[in-house]
């Protein structure tokens, strides 16, 4: 039987707790750079945006900066306390934990998070999200995944403590679960191998 997310959220929430401080002071990959301002290309101004998984916020600053009204949220206190030390609007709260009026958001960002969601639980998910959208909003699923980079379980040789639950998908596989719920607006893969990356937008 494969993973439950509510199996999962402990040990993540610790791994993410012990590395808030490193992630603050990391910086932004050329590459995630351009994801995201293609992103904000298709937004329209002063629009309300959602990030889920949302780290230290250094997208949500981004997004805040250039004129939306963002919220922030992410499953580890630590993380949360780094984005409210920036000034963001950030709150603890999980995927299906999201605790918003239906349609409360022009659009939802998330960036490398859906990645620790297992499969049995990934419809429930892109549910919770759909119901926080407006009609016509849009959401940005990127992830690490497809290529040789498939599968899901606990990665015992992680570089953070405790290992984290990754469920990495095909792109087949990805685009079809999104868009059950969701219209596929644009998908593309950036990189190869183990950094391999599936970046999707869709439509509300």
């Amino acid at each position: 039987m494969s993973a439950r997310y509510d199996d999962v959220l402990g040990p993540l929430r610790e791994a993410y707790d012990r590395s808030a401080r490193q992630r603050d002071a990391s910086g932004k990959a050329a590459w995630k750079q351009a994801e995201r301002e293609a992103f904000l290309g298709r937004l329209p101004d002063g629009g309300k945006l959602l990030e889920i998984g949302a780290g230290t916020g250094q997208d949500s600053v981004y997004f805040r900066d250039h004129g939306l009204d963002v919220v922030a949220v992410d499953l580890s206190p630590e993380m949360v306390a780094r984005c409210r030390e920036k000034g963001l609007d950030a709150r603890v709260m999980d995927f299906l934990g999201l605790d918003f009026a239906p349609g409360s958001f022009d659009a939802v960002y998330a960036l490398n998070c859906l990645l620790h969601v297992p499969d049995r639980d990934l419809p429930a998910v892109l549910e919770a999200i759909h119901r926080v959208m407006r009609p016509g909003g849009l959401f940005f699923l990127g992830v690490y995944g497809g290529g040789s980079l498939t599968g899901e379980g606990e990665f015992a040789d992680d570089e953070q403590w405790p290992p984290r639950f990754f469920s990495f998908r095909s792109d087949e596989e990805l685009v079809e679960r999104a868009s059950r719920v969701f219209e596929v607006v644009d998908f593309h893969a950036v990189g190869a191998d183990h950094s391999r990356f599936q970046s999707l937008t869709l439509r509300a």
